[in-house]
């Protein structure tokens, strides 16, 4: 089970601090002190269920055939080394994590409309699904304990999610230079090979 937790979290970090529009509302409102706390327990919640139903949706129909597995297993290696490319070629044009504001100011005193708005920041972008349904769905359920994939892909999405709030005003200038993104994004790519590696050599 450690094995399948350290590939959850392993996975989860990877998905989760590339430069994007939820990362950056986290921040915005870690800064600001809007609801910090409730934008991060909303966000590592939805990344929990949207994991756990693509485990709990993919894993019996890839384990019932071998046909499968191996679909799913070549499946889940070209994903993640394509993921991996793509952090290298962010790390070749490296930017800055870009403090956005929303199209209305949200209020400090009003939780509801940043509950719609981390709510629409997390679930209305497509590629959550394919990310997080899809293709951990797919691997966490190669995993020898598919629940300990799904614990520790949620660990990181806590780890990563309330440390943005609560380190926000030191990560603050960081993570809008270049550099940082670079290195992370290096990481990132490392991670992904090693993991598509462990996935490619593993016994079915």
């Amino acid at each position: 089970m450690i094995t399948s937790v350290i590939q959850g979290l392993l996975v989860g970090f990877t998905l989760i601090v590339a430069i994007g529009a939820q990362n950056a509302f986290v921040l915005r409102q870690g800064l600001r002190r809007e609801h910090g706390w409730l934008v991060a327990g909303i966000c590592a919640g939805c990344d929990l269920a949207l994991v756990a139903v693509g485990v709990a949706g993919l894993a019996p129909l890839i384990t019932s055939s071998a046909t499968a597995l191996q679909l799913a297993r070549w499946g889940g290696v070209g994903w993640l080394v394509w993921q991996a490319a793509i952090a290298f070629r962010r790390a070749r044009r490296p930017r800055r994590l870009e403090m956005a504001t929303t199209a209305n100011d949200l209020s400090a005193a009003a939780a509801r409309p940043v509950i719609l708005a981390t709510l629409a920041v997390t679930l209305l972008n497509p590629h959550v699904y394919l990310d997080t349904v899809v293709m951990l769905g797919i691997i966490g359920g190669q995993q020898p304990s598919p629940a300990g994939f799904v614990a520790g892909a949620s660990l990181a999405s806590l780890v990563w999610f309330f440390g943005l709030v609560g380190m926000a005003h030191w990560l603050s200038p960081k993570l809008q230079d270049p550099r940082w993104w670079q290195g992370i994004d290096i990481a990132v790519g490392a991670i992904m090979l090693l993991v598509a590696w462990q996935l490619a050599t593993r016994t079915l």
